[in-house]
């Protein structure tokens, strides 16, 4: 990259800054936080990295780095990074099974038979955008665009865990139970999130029975 993209820095308490790049999710974008990501990874005195659809919080000790340094520091990596559509990333085989509560909700919405929907589902491979709302709750880019759909305009009050739905042009997994309003089209092991990371990649398999999971 030789020059370096306009962003917005936004102070979030004294340890603490948010690097805004962009105001809408895709691909390009999501591959953008991601190779940013992963070269300042890089930084061992930063606290934690926290990568977003649109931007990467930098969480920092105070006493080793002014806000300025931290600036300074992003600067220096984004003056030289290199765009990544590939990265070297762990792929995750997670089972499903295809019985959630929504199953016929999408299928009206989206007038395909509910056997269509996993098969659409299940054919693609997903990375991990980003971790959020939740510890270990996924964010996964790559859902075929004919299965987007709203969210449930009254969220539920408790979604069980490991709960696989989509909304919009996302595919999230419940890792515990908890409010929410995405519509509901599986379930599976919600251990198995534990082991996800941003930029890593995500393949659903499709079982027929829970001892499967």
């Amino acid at each position: 990259m030789k020059s370096k993209p306009e962003y917005q820095c936004q102070v979030l308490g004294d340890s603490c800054l948010i690097f805004l790049f962009f105001d809408h999710i895709s691909t390009e974008n999501t591959q953008f936080i991601l190779s940013l990501f992963r070269s300042l990874s890089s930084e061992k005195d930063f606290l934690d990295l926290v990568p977003a659809y649109c931007d990467i919080a930098i969480h920092f000790n105070p006493l080793l780095h002014t806000e300025q340094e931290v600036r300074i520091i992003v600067d220096q990596h984004l003056s030289k990074l290199e765009v990544k559509q590939d990265f070297l990333e762990k792929v995750h085989r997670l089972a499903v099974l295809y019985d959630g509560a929504d199953l016929q909700r999408v299928s009206e919405l989206t007038n395909l038979d509910e056997k269509e929907i996993v098969r659409r589902h299940s054919m693609v491979q997903y990375r991990v955008a980003m971790i959020g709302f939740l510890p270990y709750f996924p964010y996964l880019i790559g859902l075929d665009p004919t299965l987007q759909v709203p969210r449930l305009e009254s969220p539920r009050t408790k979604v069980p865990a490991g709960s696989v739905s989509i909304a919009g042009e996302q595919t999230g997994i419940y890792p515990s139970a908890s409010p929410g309003g995405w519509n509901l089209i599986g379930r599976m092991n919600p251990e198995k999130l534990k082991n996800l990371e941003p930029g890593d990649k995500v393949e659903f398999i499709e079982v027929k029975h829970e001892d499967q999971l």
